[in-house]
């Protein structure tokens, strides 16, 4: 050690002996370089200062810890993980290919980035959970004596063919996800000029078209293997209103859903249950009818979230105890737990860009979300804000509407809207026999309040 080093040493030692106690002097035995005091100043301010971030960021970290325990645990009442990314489909020269592909596009701005994201991240936006709560409703049901041996997989308590449909929704889902990926390059007007510029945007809008067809390809293949006419129908159906979706209401020049004009007097309040009979048709196969739903909020938000989500994970719900055997009426009661289902778990992704008053610079959400059109109901005016949005979102104030919303009644009405399908869907549970998988699903459904 240098003199000047121990000439310092010694300096703080005789400041310290002024300020310290007699007893403690006495008592405290000499040390040649204090070292050890030094350390142990040290580490009790560092401890103190993780309690103190930890105390700060407890709250957060325990909620989402709630949410990914409950799909762990469901996880193992199903047997494995079902997503279809899983290892045999990550080691195909196909998904291997479009990996590959996709590393090009990092560093550009294409959708299809934050699509392969979300897909990969754990969270309440993952679409992994699809599958899952396919399985999990099929061994809550159960199905009928009928149904040969070898097709069933005992030690998860499923169906070979339901985890082979698990697969088939995820797939269908994630395909529509991709899809929506692209990007418009070019409006009309300007159609047939050069693109050169746009290299990196032409070669994502490839990717997302040629991976979504893929996967869905895949996924109709899969379907017509499974050698269920009726079951095929049905999910068939689940395909046009995914297509559907995108043509509901006003939409920008990319393509992104604008809501309508709200009509006066048109809503009703959304502690009401009548409209939790919205969308089931006795025939669910056949379109929607969405004669006089534009303008109502709870009900266009219903319209566009059944025919976007919602249709996919009740006709997936139907389909498995289509293929376990069991009664039509017991097929429609799982129709309805995972339209509601799907609604509720809508309702909490919608909350969550509002969860802070103010939106952080270049941040965006959805127009369509529930806590959007019900302020639209209850202030129209900020119906001006967002007609600017029609040539391109890019000219609407998302600062503004977030204010306006984040201030007004629509957070409180969309908190009662997730409430209210939540109560839905675990109304169909408890006409259910005890067992874990339900157990699993409830726990699940009461994971999202926290969300």
């Amino acid at each position: 050690m240098s003199l000047s080093r121990i000439c310092c040493l010694q300096s703080h030692l005789r400041m310290v002996s002024k300020t310290s106690s007699p007893t403690v002097l006495r008592s405290a035995p000499r040390h040649r370089h204090p070292v050890v005091n030094l350390r142990a100043i040290s580490s009790t301010a560092l401890v103190r200062d993780k309690q103190a971030a930890t105390a700060s960021t407890a709250k957060p970290v325990q909620k989402q810890h709630d949410w990914n325990r409950a799909v762990s645990e469901a996880e193992k009442i199903v047997g494995y993980p079902t997503s279809f990314l899983s290892l045999r489909w990550l080691l195909s020269d196909e998904i291997a290919n479009v990996a590959l592909h996709l590393r090009k596009l990092v560093g550009s701005n294409h959708p299809l980035l934050k699509t392969a994201k979300i897909l990969i991240y754990n969270g309440k936006n993952n679409m992994q959970a699809w599958g899952l709560i396919v399985l999990l409703i099929s061994k809550a049901v159960g199905h009928a004596p009928s149904v040969p041996d070898m097709e069933q997989d005992k030690s998860a308590g499923v169906l070979h063919s339901q985890r082979g449909l698990a697969e088939v929704t995820e797939m269908i889902r994630t395909s529509s996800l991709v899809h929506q990926g692209l990007v418009n390059l070019q409006p009309l007007a300007n159609a047939g000029n050069e693109l050169s510029g746009d290299s990196e945007m032409i070669f994502g809008n490839k990717i997302a078209l040629l991976s979504g067809d893929y996967l869905l390809g895949n996924a109709c293949l899969q379907l017509a293997g499974l050698k269920n006419q009726e079951l095929i129908e049905l999910i068939s159906s689940s395909v046009r209103d995914l297509a559907e979706s995108n043509f509901v209401g006003d939409r920008d020049m990319q393509n992104n859903p604008l809501p309508s004009k709200p009509e006066p007097g048109s809503a009703r309040a959304v502690s009401n249950d009548d409209d939790l009979g919205f969308g089931d048709l006795e025939d669910n196969t056949q379109p929607l009818n969405i004669k006089d739903v534009l303008g109502n909020p709870e009900r266009e938000w219903s319209l566009r979230h059944i025919l976007a989500a919602g249709s996919l994970l009740g006709k997936s719900c139907q389909g498995a105890l289509i293929l376990a055997g069991q009664p039509v009426k017991l097929q429609k009661q799982a129709y309805l737990f995972g339209k509601h289902l799907s609604l509720a778990w809508q309702a909490c992704i919608d909350m969550e860009p509002f969860s802070s008053p103010n939106l952080s610079p270049g941040d965006r959400f959805s127009l369509i979300s529930a806590p959007v059109l019900f302020h639209l109901e209850y202030d129209p005016t900020l119906y001006e804000e967002i007609k600017k949005g029609r040539e391109s979102v890019d000219n609407i104030d998302y600062a503004k509407i977030h204010s306006e919303v984040f201030k007004g009644p629509g957070l409180e009405k969309t908190c009662n809207l997730q409430k209210k399908h939540s109560l839905a869907a675990m109304a169909v549970l408890n006409e259910l026999p005890p067992s874990d998988a339900r157990t699993a699903l409830q726990n699940i459904i009461l994971a999202m309040q926290d969300l």
